[in-house]
């Protein structure tokens, strides 16, 4: 059996059976994860020692029948911009240095170590995770496992393609404009952006509050039950909400039926979208009418808000890199490097002018929430596009935002949402559906992703690196 084939849900089931054990699983994950790493590049380093010691330790209890918590012996990888214990968080930058004695674990990070997961490394970024494709000055580029020469979307792009991959049935990424939610959607697995505050951060980021912590994982019930795990308060991070009333998992039985869904195949005509994913998409939203849903093909009529998110998201390069001397500058990423020099010349006024346009989108999404329980659009316009660039060749614009304008609005506004993979284009490349909710409403989108799953449409299977 190819436990790296297998869900979470399902590896803890073979462990409660016998069936298999987390040395077998952890074992198999490794050598999925070392036999990806030339061509596709998702790690930054693997924690091979740690991970098998964990793993040895999980067999045991298991063996005893008294495991630790809800992922004891699940592999994980984790993004290299979260702090792993006894481990260097160098956020895919040259600027950081690897010495230090990294004693501290991120809150999800924590949480996970207390219900006894085994961490199989961390996954690589773009540079301080400032863009929608994952490329670094440090570690290079990183490829889709469905096709080498495509990106793997970023920023959490080492995150998806070892989901992808099978090195890992869960894994922890960060989410500041899309970045869990654009390689979940090219790389065709779920990745989730909850509400903002459900999952604590620690360091903050520099992003402020348009960063969300959030699963990536092979279905939906998976990501339920990580985020049952993350989803708790953390002293450090004094914007954290209380722990959620209910288990995220047992949520998942209730299905669509009866929820009111808008869908919006295109903000009202703004995003040209391509006709492979419009109709997979269309599909998709089918099915959740004949599941139960109520759906009714609608727009929640907001102007593209990219200016406000540029401001803010600039800013919070500037001012992350604020200190740095000019050789240290020198060695960053050049369009990193140019976002921050835009930022550093936005004055206050500007700023809080985009904090107004953030208030009223986030009102008028609040307003569209009560006719609607859930909006669902497309993730993206485009499939994965060539390794190593920014924008797709031919594109009008320089940076990322252009062509994710269905995945920034959502940060803004601190809504959760998710990516479902619903189908693929004539290249087979994976298409994304997104699928938002109202702010502390993380349960409906996880429902309406399981009952796609449940119905066998989405994608949940893993992919071995195409030419290897």
């Amino acid at each position: 059996m190819q436990l790296t084939d297998l869900t979470a849900g399902r590896l803890l089931d073979g462990y409660r059976k016998g069936e298999f054990s987390p040395v077998e699983a952890t074992v198999q994950a490794l050598e999925r994860a070392r036999a990806s790493r030339p061509e596709v590049n998702a790690f930054v380093r693997l924690t091979e020692e740690d991970a098998l010691a964990r793993a040895r330790e999980s067999e045991a209890r298991w063996r005893r029948g008294e495991p630790a918590g809800l992922v004891d012996g699940v592999p994980v990888t984790v993004k290299d911009v979260l702090l792993l214990r006894g481990h260097p968080t160098l956020r895919g930058s040259r600027t950081v240095s690897e010495q230090g004695r990294w004693e501290e674990d991120a809150p999800p990070v924590a949480r996970l170590r207390e219900h006894g997961a085994v961490f199989l490394g961390k996954t690589t970024t773009p540079e301080y995770g400032w863009k929608g494709v994952t490329d670094s000055p440090l570690t290079g580029i990183t490829r889709n496992p469905y096709d080498l020469t495509r990106t793997a979307g970023g920023s959490s792009g080492g995150s998806a393609a070892a989901v992808a991959l099978g090195a890992g049935p869960l894994s922890l990424g960060t989410d500041g404009g899309g970045s869990v939610r654009i390689p979940a959607a090219f790389c065709g697995i779920f990745g989730l952006k909850p509400t903002y505050g459900r999952v604590p951060l620690y360091p903050a980021s520099a992003f402020g509050t348009l960063s969300h912590t959030g699963p990536m994982t092979r279905d939906a019930a998976d990501a339920a039950l990580l985020l049952d795990v993350i989803g708790t308060p953390d002293p450090r991070d004094w914007s954290a909400l209380p722990a959620a009333p209910g288990s995220f998992t047992q949520a998942l039985r209730e299905g669509v039926r009866g929820l009111r869904v808008a869908y919006s195949p295109s903000l009202g005509g703004q995003v040209a979208v391509r006709p492979a994913i419009a109709a997979a998409v269309r599909r998709a939203v089918a099915l959740l009418a004949d599941l139960g849903a109520y759906v009714e093909e609608t727009d929640p009529d907001f102007s593209d808000p990219v200016d406000a998110f540029h401001t803010l998201w600039f800013s919070g390069a500037a001012r992350l890199t604020q200190s740095f001397s000019p050789h240290r500058r020198a060695l960053l990423d050049p369009g990193l490097r140019e976002i921050c020099a835009r930022g550093a010349r936005v004055s206050a006024l500007e700023y809080l002018a985009a904090v107004d346009v953030r208030m009223h989108l986030g009102r008028r999404m609040g307003r569209f929430h009560e006719r609607y329980d859930l909006l669902v659009t497309p993730t993206l316009p485009v499939t994965a596009f060539e390794a190593g660039r920014e924008v797709p060749a031919g594109s009008a614009h320089r940076r990322w935002t252009g062509w994710t304008p269905f995945t920034y609005p959502f940060n803004l506004t601190q809504q959760p949402a998710a990516t479902v993979p619903v189908g693929a284009d004539a290249e087979g490349l994976p298409v994304g559906m997104q699928i938002v909710a109202a702010r502390h409403r993380d349960d409906l989108v996880l429902r309406a992703a399981h009952a796609l799953y449940e119905a066998g449409l989405a994608l949940s299977g893993t992919v071995r690196p195409a030419g290897s």
